[in-house]
């Protein structure tokens, strides 16, 4: 096992509470099973802001960022049923990532916290045996 790729990012709230207030915003960066979760959360800004953050650690975790065809909707930031958080990703993504790192299994951390006026996350793309 080991570490084959690392991100973070921290995103100022207000920036993403300002960004919810249009549409296009919200249908280009999350998933529609992000936005159907986000009705169950009264702070949505916090919702989404973290979930911003975890698509941009991700890619930053890839070494690509937002290239090679991949968009924030092919990441998406699901909760376990005890809360803990967890990256989906859509089969183009999978492939992308085996064959850069030549993975055949790779497990993907994810860690979200958020503060009043920040939200900040991190990953970590661990090869397994």
């Amino acid at each position: 096992m080991g570490i084959v790729g690392n991100g973070v990012d921290i995103v100022e709230n207000i920036r993403i509470k300002n960004l919810l207030k249009n549409a296009k915003f919200i249908n280009r960066i999350f998933t529609i099973n992000e936005i159907k979760r986000s009705k169950k959360f009264k702070n949505k800004t916090n919702f989404y802001a973290k979930r911003f953050a975890a698509k941009e650690a991700f890619v930053k975790a890839l070494g690509e960022g937002f290239r090679k065809n991949i968009n924030f909707n092919d990441i998406e930031i699901i909760n376990d049923n005890k809360g803990k958080p967890y990256i989906n990703l859509s089969n183009k993504v999978k492939i992308f990532l085996k064959a850069k790192f030549k993975l055949n299994k790779y497990k993907i951390f994810l860690s979200l916290s958020d503060e009043k006026k920040y939200s900040i996350a991190y990953v970590i793309i661990n090869k397994q045996k």
